[in-house]
């Protein structure tokens, strides 16, 4: 069971001078988030969920020194997700947002668009003496909606609290704004503690009350979590574990991973995703969008055509370079005559060809320069147009350079 209550204060962004909330029975609590982060694993414990409605957004703009109220938003549903004060970097903060918004990007929750307002924070901040149990005077940083401000005002607000510490100053219980620009935190209001809000029994919204069996019928719709996804991406596919973080970051871009792999080798796919395409997909918006020219499909009959071995694999490269630059599909663009490659005699004569084109280059890799080597392989695959298989070229050069 689960109530609402209402929460009163008087604020510019809440016209009506009371927001509807949940403080005394929440819809969660107790729950948990794992992180990875360059110390290792750890749990941020989640102290409680609750919804509330939203309030207005004020936009504060120092160039005219005036604030402006948007009141749009104002009544939209919300939810808040509360964690115990378990972070100790902002390295932590970040890992935590970013594992939290992949998790409510899959569950369907919420598109997560930060620039759009769909999902903001609230950083409460306090620092502590070495050795010591009480945590100290916290301050609130509110609704930050980018990563890296986040991770900014994070470590601004901790030197500026550690600095009035030990200039013997008292840290002040505050709402605080992260000024982008300056790199600073700015003082908005006094932070009230939750007597001051007069928490009353929302009187016009009645108790809800969920059995046991909605709730697992409810978890048994789950999609399949981040997670999940990359142990079966690691251990079942053998994609390596850096490589399928990339992909499962992004709920759209491990989308068209699945179905560009399905019946062919989802290793090649994944490294045709994370280096060519994601080189075309310069911002995490159009990673998360999937922003891709080719179809998913299109990816699929390309590797398709290098695991029967009628494609060698620098010729499939250049294939989808041209395939992300016009979006036409591989049959388009590759021919019969392309994918016959070259026979190994016919091989050997244009290595031979390449070595007595290119004397400068075969006497420089004699001498000890490894790198020459490339120059006369590039020469056999002009030769070829990209059709010969450059590790089996390189092969014979290296007997014939012998």
């Amino acid at each position: 069971r689960h109530r609402f209550d209402r929460k009163n204060y008087f604020y510019p962004d809440l016209p009506k001078a009371y927001q509807v909330s949940q403080l005394y029975v929440p819809i969660g609590v107790n729950g948990r988030v794992s992180i990875t982060t360059a110390a290792g694993e750890k749990d941020i414990r989640i102290h409680e969920l609750h919804m509330e409605e939203d309030a207005g957004k004020l936009v504060h703009d120092p160039w005219i020194d005036q604030t402006r109220c948007d009141y749009n938003r104002c009544g939209v549903p919300l939810v808040e997700i509360v964690t115990e004060p378990d972070f100790r970097t902002a390295e932590e903060v970040v890992a935590y947002l970013e594992k939290l918004r992949s998790t409510l990007e899959y569950m369907g929750v919420s598109d997560c668009k930060m620039q759009e307002g769909s999902l903001r924070c609230d950083v409460n901040i306090s620092v502590r003496k070495q050795g010591e149990e009480k945590l100290g005077t916290r301050t609130e940083i509110k609704n930050m909606n980018s990563f890296a401000f986040i991770e900014k005002a994070v470590a601004y607000e901790m030197e500026r609290q550690i600095d009035l510490i030990e200039s013997g100053e008292p840290v002040v219980q505050e709402t605080r704004r992260y000024n982008d620009v300056d790199n600073v935190t700015e003082s908005m209001r006094g932070k009230e503690d939750a007597h001051d809000y007069r928490y009353f029994r929302e009187p016009d919204l009645v108790t809800i009350a969920t059995t046991e069996e909605e709730i697992e019928a409810l978890r048994a719709t789950l999609p399949e979590l981040p997670d999940a996804r990359l142990n079966r991406y690691t251990q079942e596919w053998g994609i390596p574990a850096a490589d399928a973080q990339l992909l499962v970051k992004y709920r759209r871009v491990a989308e068209y991973f699945e179905e560009a792999s399905q019946g062919v080798t989802p290793k090649t796919v994944s490294n045709f995703i994370i280096g060519q395409i994601f080189r075309r997909l310069s911002t995490d918006a159009e990673k998360e969008n999937a922003d891709i020219s080719v179809p998913a499909v299109n990816l699929r009959e390309l590797v398709a055509l290098i695991d029967s071995g009628k494609l060698r694999m620098n010729m499939a490269k250049s294939t989808l370079e041209k395939m992300l630059d016009t979006g036409k599909p591989v049959s388009e663009l590759v021919s019969e005559e392309d994918m016959k490659g070259v026979d190994d005699s016919a091989l050997l004569e244009l290595c031979r060809q390449a070595v007595a084109d290119n004397p400068g280059a075969a006497a420089d890799y004699k001498a000890g320069k490894e790198k020459a080597l490339k120059a006369i392989l590039g020469a056999v695959m002009k030769a070829t147009r990209g059709k010969a298989d450059a590790v089996t070229a390189e092969k014979i050069l290296l007997e014939l350079l012998k």
